[in-house]
């Protein structure tokens, strides 16, 4: 399993990208609203911004049926590490039972 522990300032996980061993991802995204600013944007290993994508996109689609109007987005860490050891999404109904919560896995 990846350990990412050492990859603790903004400069490290910066190279990685540069390495072609990390990617951008926006925890908003842009098409929901978000924003290309540095709140917004996490670090992952190569791979993992596409399958947010395919959840976002899924989560478009419940919004489009009516099924979810509220998106969250949250990452959780693991010591001073920049990438996320996971990302857990929340998109939900305040009228509607259940929700949509997938939990991105990372290390």
């Amino acid at each position: 399993m990846p350990d990412f522990s050492a990859v603790d300032s903004l400069e490290k996980a910066q190279a990685l990208v540069n390495d072609g061993k990390l990617e951008r991802l926006y925890l908003f995204p842009l098409e929901f609203g978000g924003k290309d600013i540095p709140q917004n944007v996490l670090y992952v290993p190569i791979g993992f911004a596409a399958m947010k994508q395919r959840i976002d996109s899924m989560v478009r689609d419940l919004v489009n049926q009516g099924q979810v109007s509220t998106y969250a987005a949250h990452p959780e860490y693991k010591g001073n590490s920049f990438v996320p050891s996971k990302i857990k999404i929340t998109a939900v109904h305040p009228e509607k039972a259940g929700g949509f919560h997938p939990v991105i896995e990372i290390w």
